[in-house]
């Protein structure tokens, strides 16, 4: 190992800050995109057997807003544990 100066050099802070700025960056982006790929389908609008339809997309996009303006995303995923106590 070298002396102090040479190990902690402007240089090679800064090499090292850029390093890690981009590994952060792209392990962020690979995961986003995965979390997209994956997220559950939602149907444009569900009907029942007479044809009739029960709700749409945009009721579904609706009460998802409703859900986040009442906090309910600090209480878990929207499709886990806190739509649970989001409805108690």
């Amino acid at each position: 190992m070298g002396n102090y100066k040479t190990v902690f050099s402007a240089k090679s802070l800064w090499r090292v800050l850029a390093i890690s700025t981009l590994i952060s960056v792209s392990v962020l982006l690979f995961f986003g995109r995965e979390i997209y790929q994956q997220a559950p389908p939602m149907p444009s609008e569900v009907q029942v057997a007479n044809g009739s339809t029960i709700y749409t997309l945009a009721n579904i996009q609706r009460g998802q807003n409703v859900w986040q303006s009442l906090g309910g995303m600090q209480k878990g995923s929207i499709w886990g544990h806190g739509s649970y106590l989001g409805s108690l």
